[in-house]
């Protein structure tokens, strides 16, 4: 999938899609639309993470935009509230990262974080405990793919427990889409649900690409929500393929996010994929922001969420 991508982008497959971003807005999506998966790092990661994509992937991220511009971008682009997270990729960098959250939420109206977490960390524990006590930080962001570990890790299990007691939730990278590895996969996470039934989690990218299962998940475990991040590519990029009936059926369980900035085409690409899907009105207002405004009320002690 990554090297169909890549190949797409060098044959300039986004063009017409690039040509039609400014066209006017569709009358579908809330006047400020709610971003659910927004990556915000220190400027030192975001410069690691863009040569990876690179190095590994042979893909440029398009808007190599640090963090106070991600925001001042996306607000000018439609957005209000922005949900971002960012994670440990390997021990002794989440306190670091944590730091800085504190600061980036505490200087940023209208934002809130799914905070840093790695098992590995001496205080991995008092880190999370500290971190989750910020009125404007969700939960935690666990990435598997790239910080390698199963979601049913037995040193998880206090963090996952921590998150219940204090209302707050995981948002996962759990799919094997757009690239995968053994930590990842649906066998992989049905074995947490089976400890822990519950356990309030966003799964990233609608657990592609195995979108099925993952929408299968959702009629017994109902504090689990699906974000569209990286799903709705032009063909034949495009990871989700299963049409518009899963989307309506759960409607009230799906959340859009963007992924911006490490993406490598505009992302007003996947708002177009979505609007061509011919999705009803209360299905694109509870998508763009319904959902997430419920979700924010429920993990601040319900605090208002201005959009």
């Amino acid at each position: 999938m990554i090297l169909s991508l890549a190949l797409f982008i060098q044959d300039g497959g986004f063009l017409d899609h690039i040509d039609n971003i400014d066209r006017k807005r569709m009358n579908y999506l809330p006047e400020k639309i709610i971003d659910f998966h927004v990556h915000l790092f220190p400027d030192d990661f975001f410069e690691a993470i863009w040569k990876f994509f690179k190095k590994n992937y042979g893909l440029d991220v398009i808007d190599r935009l640090y963090a106070r511009q991600c925001v001042e971008y996306l607000r000018d682009h439609g957005v209000g509230t922005i949900v971002y997270s960012n994670y440990a990729h390997k021990k002794g960098v989440a306190n670091l990262l944590n730091a800085w959250n504190k600061e980036f939420l505490d200087g940023t109206d209208d934002i809130y974080c799914f905070a840093a977490f790695h098992p590995d960390d001496e205080d991995a524990m008092a880190i999370a405990e500290d971190i989750i006590s910020h009125p404007k930080v969700l939960g935690f962001k666990l990435q598997l793919l790239v910080q390698e570990f199963y979601p049913f890790d037995v040193r998880l299990f206090d963090l996952y427990e921590l998150v219940m007691e204090k209302n707050k939730r995981i948002l996962f990278h759990a799919g094997t889409g757009p690239v995968g590895n053994r930590y990842v996969g649906i066998d992989n996470f049905r074995k947490i649900l089976v400890r822990y039934p519950d356990l309030p989690a966003n799964i990233a990218h609608m657990g592609g690409f195995e979108f099925k299962e993952f929408f299968d998940l959702l009629e017994n475990h109902k504090q689990l929500y699906l974000d569209t991040a990286f799903c709705f590519l032009p063909e034949p990029a495009r990871m989700y393929t299963l049409g518009s009936w899963p989307i309506e059926t759960y409607k009230d369980r799906i959340l859009y996010g963007s992924d911006f900035p490490n993406i490598v085409f505009p992302r007003q690409v996947e708002i177009d994929a979505l609007a061509d899907m011919d999705l009803s009105e209360e299905c694109y207002q509870r998508i763009f922001q319904g959902n997430a405004r419920h979700l924010i009320a429920l993990h601040t002690s319900g605090n208002h969420c201005p959009v």
